[in-house]
């Protein structure tokens, strides 16, 4: 452990920690755009900067390691007044024309830009230097105007995801990110899982099917049903309807990290054929016995239909017809099965269900890639 003081207050920390992350577990924010928890420390934004007894410059805390007997001050006049400046820089090279639409939640560098007092519209570019939604990626808009080169994308891409889609190009005011060797994303190999767009702190990066669609009227945590990972994130719902999947650090088993089909695959939910109630054949809800089907009066008749009910009454339907069945002709005539989209805690209750309950072990599922 290592002692030292940050604004006077002595607290005890692990060596092995940065001020920045020494200052967030002693309940002091300080300001930063390009650090994130989940990614490599960059030092890049210098919003982060604090005064250090003993040495002659501001330094960045979110790569200054802690040592014994520190002494830091994260909020001094002159520490405030060159965070203002740093701010000033960024907006002078910053450009959005719908700022004031509410597209979505304020943005991380939105943020700071309000707490220190800056005046978007007078302090931002007058015009654009890059053209807007700029590549031909179905999910991903992305629109440089907006970025700072905090390298959050890049990071993100290659600590979280793997791909190494985006680097920066060009030098000083420039400097911009571009995928692969300038080229659009997909042909960079980009997977569309989004990562990039969520640890964006400026909305340089956004989701194309969430643009316009303004702000949630409630957030709901949930559980992904596409495989048995078990991945969360947080539904925007607006209106009763989902308007954007946002990742968060609070998920236990994926944190920020989505795939393509957690972050963007959400419109099957609102999709005019989706079934959202049980069904079961006519014959079955009137107690009638299973129709030949070779009979076009029967089928005229429509005892094959399906009808919509209630699921006491669906699952009433099924547990008597295995009854039914179990006593008849034995368990191994009785085959159960499950879905790859479940989850491996449901996966498991189904062969529960299967081995032990009803006695079989003729238990399949639909995962076959």
């Amino acid at each position: 452990m290592v002692n030292l003081k940050i604004n006077g207050n002595l607290i005890h920390v692990p060596e092995d920690m940065t001020v920045l992350e020494a200052a967030t577990l002693a309940g002091v924010t300080i300001p930063t755009l390009c650090d994130h928890p989940d990614l490599h420390p960059y030092g890049g934004c210098r919003l982060c900067v604090v005064d250090v007894k003993g040495y002659r410059t501001p330094m960045a805390s979110c790569t200054l390691a802690v040592s014994e007997d520190m002494e830091v001050n994260t909020h001094s006049p002159e520490i405030e007044k060159s965070r203002k400046i740093i701010l000033e820089l960024f907006m002078s090279n910053y450009h959005d024309d719908g700022y004031e639409n509410g597209q979505k939640q304020k943005t991380q560098f939105m943020h700071w830009v309000d707490h220190y007092g800056l005046d978007v519209k007078a302090s931002m570019s007058t015009k654009p230097q890059y053209p807007v939604n700029s590549d031909a990626n179905p999910f991903v808009f992305v629109d440089l105007n907006k970025c700072i080169q905090c390298t959050r994308c890049v990071r993100a891409c290659t600590d979280i995801q793997g791909r190494f889609v985006w680097s920066m190009a060009e030098r000083g005011i420039d400097t911009h990110p571009v995928a692969g060797a300038n080229t659009d994303m997909l042909d960079a190999r980009c997977e569309s899982c989004g990562a990039c767009v969520a640890y964006c702190p400026t909305g340089a990066l956004d989701n194309k099917m969430s643009m316009g669609a303004g702000v949630p009227d409630k957030v709901v945590m949930t559980t992904c049903t596409y495989c048995g990972v078990g991945c969360q994130f947080e539904l925007n719902i607006k209106a009763n309807k989902i308007i954007r999947v946002t990742s968060t650090e609070k998920a236990p088993v994926n944190g920020n990290h989505l795939c393509v089909k957690g972050r963007y695959g959400y419109d099957f939910v609102h999709h005019p054929e989706r079934i959202s109630k049980p069904r079961v054949r006519r014959y079955l809800l009137e107690g009638k016995k299973k129709p030949v089907v070779s009979e076009q009066l029967t089928m005229n008749m429509g005892q094959w239909d399906w009808v919509e009910t209630d699921w006491e009454t669906a699952l009433d339907i099924t547990s008597q017809k295995i009854l039914d069945i179990k006593s008849q002709f034995g368990a191994n005539r009785i085959g159960v099965l499950t879905s790859a989209k479940c989850t491996n805690e449901e996966n498991y209750l189904m062969n529960k269900l299967a081995r032990q309950a009803i006695g079989t072990n003729n238990i399949d599922h639909c995962a076959r890639l």
